[in-house]
């Protein structure tokens, strides 16, 4: 979840916990709570290691057993400024669940989370809720308004409501469109080895799913509109990478190294896009949910296999790319074009939870 929307978050969810005359200091320890645990961002960039923000976002900061950790460190920088309006015990009540809010709202999104750390290293990702969903995020704001200018947590209590409502459709639209994905693959005749749904940017109405079956990934947007008005839009296939595809890689070269790294935080799904410096892309990700197109990727020179490799970002921002994914929102006909074989590159990427 972006950064603002985690924050509200646990501002929602410590005003909950809040009595009438705290519900105004419970909304900004709540708030800064829950941004917390994505100090993380802070200590994973790097211009040596530019895949060191792919092993460390979202990493021990993000998990259920950090929280009380969090909490406290959130309540110690918090204490000197509020000591004079709220107790130690009150303050850490809030900070904590404030921070709790941090992993468990970013595992409901796609891009992965270790929730589980040190127990397991998996990046869990539940997918039910896009990045940044602008509904959700304002049902958060208008409930801690609410709740902060009549001084009252009963309307806070009504936004952590919402919150887990809109997260059980998430769950039930996420179910549904799998059955969906599925159907459409074995009237294809593929047998799917692994599929995974994802919700597009800003809604739970049309998702990409994305399924492999005999060594290839195969892209779909389904529309899970009311029951009778569902749409399918058949997209694009792309061969799974595997590392005989580039004989020229040295099996124990910091290049080698790289890509076995972005394979883990891609969860295998990586294809690969020939050119002079040919191109890994995560193809879980794409401006159209039809698309083989990443968002992200990594570019190999396989001239200098001892030099970290560049993580790039590769954006169409076309008007026809828009104008598709919201026909295709809409539900209206569309015909699907075909983007160019390889992405072209652009600015070094942020972190990729920024991109999605």
């Amino acid at each position: 979840m972006d950064i603002v929307t985690q924050g509200l978050a646990g501002a929602v969810l410590a005003q909950s916990f809040s009595k009438n005359n705290e519900t105004r200091i419970a909304m900004v320890v709540g708030f800064l709570a829950g941004l917390l645990a994505d100090i993380d961002a802070l200590f994973t960039q790097s211009e040596v290691d530019p895949l060191l923000q792919l092993d460390f976002h979202r990493h021990f900061t993000h998990s259920i057993f950090f929280i009380p950790f969090g909490g406290l460190l959130a309540a110690a920088l918090m204490w000197p400024v509020v000591k004079k309006h709220l107790s130690f015990r009150r303050l850490l009540l809030f900070t904590i669940v404030g921070y709790a809010t941090s992993g468990v709202i970013d595992a409901c999104t796609s891009y992965g989370t270790s929730l589980l750390w040190p127990l397991s290293d998996q990046r869990i990702s539940w997918n039910i809720i896009s990045i940044l969903d602008p509904l959700f995020s304002m049902a958060l704001v208008a409930a801690i308004a609410f709740a902060a200018v009549k001084r009252t947590p009963r309307y806070a209590a009504f936004g952590l409501c919402f919150a887990i409502s809109y997260l059980l459709v998430g769950f039930s639209q996420h179910e549904r469109v799998e059955a969906m994905a599925m159907a459409l693959a074995e009237s294809r005749g593929h047998t799917v080895e692994r599929i995974e749904i994802k919700p597009t940017m800003g809604n739970l109405i049309l998702w990409r799913s994305i399924y492999e079956a005999d060594g290839y990934f195969y892209m779909d947007a389904i529309r899970a509109g009311l029951p009778g008005e569902e749409k399918q839009y058949a997209g694009e296939s792309v061969k799974r990478f595997e590392l005989s595809d580039l004989p020229e890689i040295i099996e124990d070269s910091v290049l080698a190294e790289d890509i076995k790294r972005f394979e883990f935080f891609s969860h295998g799904y990586i294809s690969l896009f020939p050119g002079e410096r040919p191109i890994l892309g995560d193809t879980r990700y794409s401006m159209l949910p039809t698309s083989v197109q990443p968002i992200w990727g990594i570019e190999l020179n396989l001239a200098d296999q001892q030099g970290h490799t560049p993580f790039n970002q590769f954006h169409d921002s076309s008007d026809l790319t828009r104008q598709t994914f919201i026909d295709m929102l809409l539900g209206e006909d569309i015909r699907i074009v075909k983007e160019g074989a390889k992405p072209e590159s652009q600015v070094m990427a942020d972190s990729p939870e920024k991109q999605i």
